[in-house]
Formats: C-alpha cells, sequence, structure tokens
C-alpha cells in the first residue's frame, strides 16, 4: 500500500464543467483543477454532472490528451435525484470521449437516492448506508437487472490486460457521490494502481 508521500508524488488534473464540482473533486484526490491540457500528468479525471451535459470545452480537452495516453477516469458526480441517471451519463461520454468501460452501476434507495453500487465483475454490493461500508452478496434480482451490463463490460475486459488503464487505452467511468462517499474509496484504488511519478 502506497505511503501519502506516494500518493502526493502523483500528478493528477481535474477537467469539467463547474457543474461536476471539479473543485471539490480535485481537494478530495489530491488533484488540481486545470483549464488547459496537462501533458505532464499522472491522471486526467474528466468530472460530469449528467444534469448539465458535457460541455464543448471539456471534449476538446479529452480530445487533446488523446494523442499522449495519458490515464483516464471519468467521474460522474451529482447522482442525488432520481432524474440523474449515471448509465444516461456514460451513454452521452461514450459518444464524445471514447467507449468507456462501467465496472461499477448505482443501486439507489426507494426514495431514489444513490445507496449502493453493484460490482459487475463479481456481482458484489459495496452498501455506503453503513460505516464503513460494507460489501455483500447481490439479490438475484439485482443479478438480472445488471445482466446485460456485466456481459458487455466483460466482453469489454477480455479485449484488455491488467495494465490498461494505467497505459491510457482503458477509460473507466465511476458513480461517485460526495454527500455520502459513494465511489471514492473506488477513484482512491484507482490512483493507488498507478505507478508513481517521483
Amino acid at each position: 500500500m502506497p505511503s501519502p508521500i506516494s500518493q502526493a508524488a502523483r500528478r493528477i488534473h481535474v477537467y469539467g464543467h463547474v457543474s461536476g464540482a471539479p473543485q471539490a473533486i480535485a481537494s478530495e484526490f489530491g488533484g488540481t483543477v486545470s483549464s488547459a491540457p496537462e501533458h505532464e500528468s499522472d491522471l486526467a479525471i474528466f468530472v460530469i454532472n449528467p444534469a448539465a451535459g458535457i460541455d464543448a470545452p471539456t471534449i476538446a480537452l479529452w480530445a487533446a490528451l488523446d494523442e499522449i495516453q495519458i490515464p483516464r477516469l471519468v467521474l460522474v458526480n451529482g447522482l442525488d435525484g432520481q432524474e440523474l441517471d449515471f448509465e444516461d451519463a456514460v451513454m452521452v461520454a461514450n459518444r464524445v470521449f471514447d467507449q468507456l468501460v462501467t465496472p461499477y452501476l448505482v443501486l439507489h434507495h426507494d426514495d431514489g437516492s444513490p445507496a449502493a453500487l453493484i460490482r459487475l465483475h463479481d456481482l458484489s454490493i459495496i452498501d455506503y448506508s453503513t460505516t464503513p461500508a460494507s460489501v455483500r452478496a447481490c439479490d438475484p434480482e439485482h443479478e438480472e437487472l445488471v445482466k446485460e451490463f456485466r456481459e458487455e463490460f466483460l466482453e469489454q475486459m477480455q479485449e484488455m490486460d491488467d495494465g490498461a488503464f494505467a497505459a491510457g487505452i482503458l477509460f473507466p467511468a465511476i458513480p461517485i457521490n460526495l454527500t455520502n462517499g459513494i465511489g471514492l474509496d473506488i477513484v482512491h484504488d484507482y490512483i493507488k494502481s498507478l505507478p508513481s511519478s517521483s
């Protein structure tokens, strides 16, 4: 497990419209908000808010980083209400960025607020309504609900080796919620998986 010093040595740049709260994301993950493509970077985090879509400057920044294959994560933030949908945001990002992979999907409370993530690799559920978050096996109805998404994800992963994310050729989209911590641990794990720039 990397020490805080090696984590701090990673150069993380955060891009995205203000509606995605890039400054809060940068604070959470030890990054810097940037409005220009940073070539000296260990990770580019693109933040999108489903309610606002993806603006032209953010799309241009993604394209500018294509040539240098910097590892990139897409964080879908602002999943507070029933109308704001992770899958819809990913569909838009697939059209204007590159093909993304979705290793996790969002599960909601009855009131529509996000409560947990289901990991498509093994169908385990990470429940963020407990402190700390707890992991359990999924129910049969959840398995049926995500079946097509899981098949697509596993098919995408068959073509990639373990280092595809760090090599800048695999782009995970992660649902996050800064209020209740959904997905933040997953993003930290991705950051830890990167080589240090020191």
